[in-house]
């Protein structure tokens, strides 16, 4: 089912929600769209275009929002989908300091891997293999990585996410791809 991105009254990004929660917010007449997708949902009585991007209508106050969540998804986002050894399409996650030795589960020492390059590393440390990484693993920040760490996007988010950072996210990622 395709997402939606949800602003705030001040077009601040909140967060993804399935489609049909967006179109009850719309129906509801407590968001208005901004993007449609494109496509249209029917009922028995009338057509309504899908959204892709959504307006709340009355500001929402959120809470502190603490570092990124480190996800399995939101760290092949910020590495781009590929291994931070050899740049193969990673399929696991490794830890640069083996959990086995004393290393932390932090952003700072996670990292998208292949399958080959995560075996044969196994719990030894890089200089062990003489090793580098293409790049220093960090903690992503920024309001758009809370969107982006989804996994879910859409190039008519981008408008709304250039502010908070979504730019600086996605260099980051082209540059983690290539």
């Amino acid at each position: 089912m395709p997402h939606v991105l949800v602003l705030n009254a001040s077009y601040e990004p909140l967060g993804v929600v399935p489609l049909r929660r967006a179109l009850v917010l719309v129906l509801e007449n407590k968001a208005v769209s901004l993007e449609e997708s494109g496509a249209f949902l029917h009922s028995a009585t009338r057509a309504v275009p899908a959204p892709s991007v959504v307006r709340l209508k009355r500001f929402v106050r959120v809470p502190y929002r603490g570092p990124v969540p480190l996800t399995r998804r939101a760290l092949f986002a910020r590495d781009g989908g590929r291994c931070m050894y050899c740049g193969a399409v990673a399929t696991s996650v490794d830890h640069v300091i083996p959990r086995s030795r004393g290393g932390q589960h932090v952003w700072d020492n996670v990292v998208a891997a292949c399958r080959r390059c995560n075996h044969v590393k196994a719990d030894r440390h890089l200089l062990e293999l003489g090793w580098r990484l293409r790049h220093q693993p960090a903690p992503p920040s920024g309001l758009a990585w809370r969107i982006i760490g989804t996994g879910h996007r859409d190039p008519r988010w981008m408008p709304y996410l250039q502010p908070y950072g979504a730019d600086d996210a996605l260099e980051r990622i082209g540059a983690a791809a290539s």
